[in-house]
């Protein structure tokens, strides 16, 4: 059971780490409109430019729906309670600006298409991130496709540095992190 010691030492490790807001759990649509908003009105009242707010709040609300996505997308199957209760996001800030890291377990065979789009962007610089969004809106949407694959793409045309990300081996899952600066 927590007691306000545990509390204390918990806020003050997040405070040691410039963690602003964080989130354990099931990502549900109020939960992440309700993140959301509170990260726009912290960063409003810190007066900090418009773009950046907009860049942080993209990048959280496209994360945490890729994450609920995701988690719903395994429905019926055996790790299903695992995954849908493993999200993770935090948002924070340090020296080099404001930084949203999320983790969530993802399967195996998920792991490895994540990390083969991942390594595809990471070398990109802003021109031909543009370039790889402009062509994958032209594509046609592969059958059962839940959407363009325009995200990871976004989140990385709007990070300020590379994206960074680790696979955590667990058996059957991976622990999926992912770092965005903006």
């Amino acid at each position: 059971m927590f007691d306000e010691k545990m509390l204390l030492d918990l806020q003050s490790t997040l405070g040691s780490r410039g963690i602003l807001i964080s989130f354990s759990g099931r990502f549900s649509q109020g939960i992440i409109e309700e993140l959301g908003e509170a990260i726009m009105e912290h960063m409003k009242a810190e007066d900090r430019p418009r773009n950046d707010i907009y860049n942080v709040f993209a990048i959280f609300v496209e994360i945490t729906h890729n994450i609920k996505k995701y988690a719903l997308s395994k429905l019926g199957s055996d790790f299903y309670d695992q995954i849908y209760s493993s999200g993770i996001v935090t948002i924070g800030r340090n020296e080099d600006g404001y930084f949203i890291c999320s983790g969530n377990l993802v399967e195996k065979t998920d792991a490895d298409k994540l990390a083969n789009a991942l390594d595809a962007l990471i070398p990109l610089d802003k021109d031909q991130l543009k370039k790889c969004y402009k062509e994958q809106r032209k594509k046609d949407l592969p059958p059962g496709s839940t959407g363009a694959g325009l995200g990871l793409i976004d989140i990385a045309r709007k990070s300020s540095k590379p994206l960074h990300y680790s696979m955590g081996d667990m058996q059957d899952l991976a622990f999926f992190t992912l770092t965005v600066m903006v």
